[in-house]
């Protein structure tokens, strides 16, 4: 094992396969120098320019021909620089990539990565701050997942590059220093597997993403309570282990879903349909969402931070779910 940030550990992914397979290139706006975030650092020195290709600010050209490279073998890992941004390639996305195999019958694949650093943190302000991925989980064809560790991080790009669909790598912008062990060597992560952080009894907390971190700093505040928080971080949207979702919420009788989305139409909302409409026999108290405030992500500091949901708003639904569950009860 070693220990490494997120950010290394897509690096060593994404250098990996460039090694093992010489039809896996990466292309975006700034990965000729490093990148923003440091995950393609000397890559283009190592592999040269016909295989980290530095664009122009251009994301319906080089996503287009990310899925026209795809189909025609290679395997395109391509970066932008903002989660914001795909609004200008949606039809290269949903309308092609997410389409092309069902359209043709099966004849032709598009392996390809979209990598979409998303989030808040930054001050980034309206444009550079969304978490849009509510957006694409609606989209049939597309394969979504979002590591909170550097080991996941490692194994899902991995995954992701060898998988022959089109694969949306959803990176939060303030975890990419996270550090943490990584397995040495080659090694995968499968899609459509949650990954339960914490084990709990009295409620279950999901999440992914940044939320999977605020809801175990909750989990350790809601102990010394009293109250045993089990945390589920689902890290594959599409597909959704509901699975193990269902094995905990059967268990604890309760459910949070925390999502750093707008909470109107985001993609929590149909975790939490999906408990209500399978596990309503087993649930103690209704179940409740977390999310974003239905405004445009604000640029003041104080602003931002009441505007995205935090530890604290987590804490805080659990003791009110408790509270009115107790109220009820009497």
């Amino acid at each position: 094992m070693s220990v490494m940030t997120i950010s290394e550990a897509l690096h060593e992914a994404l250098r990996g396969e460039m090694l093992r397979d010489p039809k896996v290139f990466t292309i975006g706006e700034e990965c000729g120098f490093d990148g923003l975030y440091g995950v393609s650092t000397d890559l283009e020195k190592e592999f040269g320019d016909k295989r980290v290709i530095a664009t122009p600010i251009s994301e319906a050209g080089f996503v287009g021909m990310s899925v026209g490279a795809a189909m025609r073998g290679m395997r395109p890992v391509a970066e932008l620089m903002y989660i914001d941004f795909i609004g200008v390639c949606m039809d290269q996305i949903i309308n092609q990539a997410a389409k092309m195999c069902y359209m043709t019958g099966g004849q032709v694949s598009v392996p390809m990565v979209l990598r979409l650093p998303m989030g808040s943190g930054r001050r980034n302000a309206g444009q550079h701050s969304q978490n849009l991925e509510s957006l694409l989980t609606h989209i049939p064809g597309l394969k979504i997942v979002a590591p909170i560790t550097p080991c996941d991080a490692k194994g899902m790009l991995t995954a992701a590059i060898r998988d022959d669909d089109p694969v949306v790598m959803l990176e939060h912008k303030l975890c990419y220093n996270i550090r943490g062990e990584v397995p040495d060597g080659d090694y995968t992560v499968p899609f459509g597997k949650a990954a339960v952080r914490r084990e709990g009894t009295d409620v279950t907390l999901i999440g992914w993403s940044r939320q999977v971190l605020n809801a175990l700093e909750a989990a350790e505040i809601l102990e010394k309570e009293g109250i045993s928080a089990e945390v589920v971080d689902i890290r594959s949207l599409v597909p959704l282990d509901f699975d193990t979702i269902a094995a905990s919420v059967s268990k604890t009788g309760r459910a949070v879903v925390a999502q750093e989305c707008v909470n109107r139409g985001g993609y929590g909302g149909e975790i939490s349909a999906q408990i209500s409409e399978n596990l309503f026999g087993a649930l103690k108290a209704p179940v409740v969402r977390i999310g974003a405030k239905n405004i445009v992500p604000p640029f003041a500091h104080t602003l931002e931070d009441a505007f995205f949901p935090n530890t604290a708003d987590i804490a805080a639904a659990v003791r009110k779910m408790m509270r009115e569950e107790g109220s009820a009860c009497g």
